[in-house]
This record gives C-alpha cells, sequence and structure tokens, in this order.
C-alpha cells in the first residue's frame, strides 16, 4: 500500500470516524461540492449503522444539516449490490421525512431530504458516476412543469414539486477513471483510490489530509484498517470472477445457440425436399419433437 499520499478510505472512514463531530467537516465538503451549495452538519442522526462488523454491507447515516433552507440529507456507502436498492433509498428518505415531524404539526413543518448514497458496487448501467434524480410533474400534452401553491412566511408563492419532493443521488464510485479536473472529480479520486491532491483546496479534502492519515492510526486501527482493505480486494476479486465466469457462460450458450439455429436451418432444408425425420436426424442431430416442431 503507497501510504506517503495515501488517506484513509471514505468508506472506513465513515463507519468510524466521521460520526466524530471535529470531522464533520468532510462530510460537510463532500455534500457542499455534491449539491453545490454550502453545508453545515448540525448533528447526525443514526438510523441504521453496523460499526462493529467489517462484513456489513451497508452504512447508512442521518444527517441534519443547515444550509440555506434546514433540509435534512442522508448519506449512505453501499458496499455491496442489492436487487432493491432504489426501494431501499425510498423506504429510508420516507422514513427520514416522518422522523423529523411530529405529530400533530402542519405539513409545512415537512422537510426536503437528500439522499446520497456513495456505491462501491456496480449498480446499473450507464456512462456517467453520478447520476441524480429529482420529481417533476409535466403536463402530459404540454410538457410544461406544473406550478403549485404554497404559503411561506405569510405569502402565498409557487414551487415546483422538486423543491418539496426528495432529491437522490448515486455517486458510482467504481466507474469513475479519469483525470481530476473538478472539486467533484477530486472527491470521486479519494472515494476510489484513498489518494487526495497534494496542493488540494477541494472543501472537505483539506480536512482529509489532517485527519485521515494512514500514518497517524494507531497499530490496533492499522490492523483493522489492513484487513478491512484485504476484505475489500477479496470481495472484488470474487465479483470480477463470478462476472467472467457469467461472461465466459453466456458466450459458450451463445455459441451453442448458434450451432442449435444452424441445425435448424438444415432441418428446414430437408424437410423442404421431403425427407423423411430419421435422415434429418442422421444429418442434425435434432430428435424426432424438434424436427416436428419446424413444420
Amino acid at each position: 500500500m503507497e501510504q506517503d499520499n495515501t488517506y484513509i478510505r471514505f468508506d472506513w472512514a465513515m463507519k468510524h470516524m466521521l460520526r466524530d463531530k471535529a470531522n464533520f467537516g468532510i462530510l460537510e465538503g463532500l455534500i457542499s461540492v455534491l449539491l453545490k451549495e454550502e453545508v453545515k452538519i448540525i448533528e447526525l442522526l443514526e438510523s441504521e449503522s453496523n460499526q462493529d462488523s467489517d462484513s456489513d454491507k451497508f452504512n447508512r447515516v442521518d444527517i441534519k444539516a443547515k444550509n440555506s433552507k434546514g433540509h435534512l440529507i442522508i448519506v449512505e456507502v453501499q458496499l455491496t449490490r442489492q436487487l432493491y436498492y432504489l426501494q431501499r433509498i425510498l423506504y429510508g428518505t420516507c422514513k427520514a421525512i416522518t422522523e423529523h415531524i411530529n405529530i400533530g404539526e402542519k405539513y409545512d413543518q415537512v422537510k426536503k431530504v437528500y439522499s446520497i448514497s456513495i456505491l462501491y458496487c456496480d449498480y446499473g448501467q450507464g456512462d456517467d458516476y453520478v447520476y441524480h434524480g429529482e420529481t417533476r410533474f409535466k403536463g402530459i400534452h404540454t410538457g410544461n412543469d406544473l406550478l403549485v401553491n404554497t404559503k411561506e412566511e405569510g405569502v402565498i408563492v409557487q414551487h415546483l414539486p422538486r423543491k418539496v419532493f426528495p432529491e437522490y443521488y448515486l455517486v458510482r464510485v467504481n466507474v469513475y477513471d479519469k483525470v481530476p479536473e473538478s472539486p467533484l472529480d477530486e472527491w470521486m479520486t479519494y472515494l476510489k483510490t484513498g489518494k487526495v491532491k497534494e496542493d488540494t483546496r477541494t472543501p472537505g479534502l483539506q480536512e482529509v489530509k489532517k485527519k485521515l492519515q494512514y500514518l497517524s492510526m494507531s497499530p490496533k486501527e492499522k490492523r483493522e484498517y489492513d484487513a478491512h482493505i484485504d476484505t475489500i480486494m477479496v470481495q472484488n476479486d470474487v465479483l470480477d470472477t463470478a462476472r467472467e465466469e457469467g461472461r465466459e457462460e453466456g458466450r459458450a450458450e451463445g455459441r451453442e445457440e448458434g450451432r442449435m439455429d444452424e441445425r435448424r436451418q438444415i432441418a428446414l432444408r430437408l424437410l423442404s425436399l421431403g425427407l423423411p425425420n430419421e435422415t434429418i436426424t442422421e444429418a442434425t442431430g435434432l430428435t424426432d419433437s424438434e424436427i416436428n416442431s419446424l413444420r
């Protein structure tokens, strides 16, 4: 492991270090760069977290953030693929909304939620490494966005639904593969490799350099962290092997299907000549029932 310019990986830090108020600046930097606005964390409201076992598949942290509108933010680190991950993040945002409004309060107390998923797994298909989703209501004939009336500070104002409904960011760490050209790219490089530019001025990454140095860890912490990295490497190797085996099996099935299709075409030509099944079977290897299905 190259240690002189390598810092503790984000997924490890998220489980063990970033819940410390003294390290909030790191999370604030990531969220601010992603949302393109300054975010200040008030407190962490943990709803799903398992910090004791390195085999944990996920790590979700609710963040009560203070930005210009006091929105709630959920950050989740996902290490392995889940079939129902979209449903999972939907549930997470709904849970955050309902947990942060008291019974009897008016609906104007519902807070907008941002869901940020840091995905260290192959999830979905696409050519980008960050995807953003929001709710929009568009006219099916005009294509225009619906504007909804809302009372705000005693005045009726119009809002787009996306100003109220949750927004989602899927950050696909493993897909990122480029030379950093922007603050977001620098964050992606750190998320994937644990490396930070020496002269970085990107929010949050300066704090990473100060507080997440591998060499500053205790011997016990280093052993636990190295074991975590080994687990990730083994996991990735297993996944890569499974994918390659799947591709090879698919190629083999494709070759066999190609040969079968060729035999069917030959059988059709022989049938058109009026030859009996016995002769066609000898020529193609197809069974009686397979030949009859072509008639």
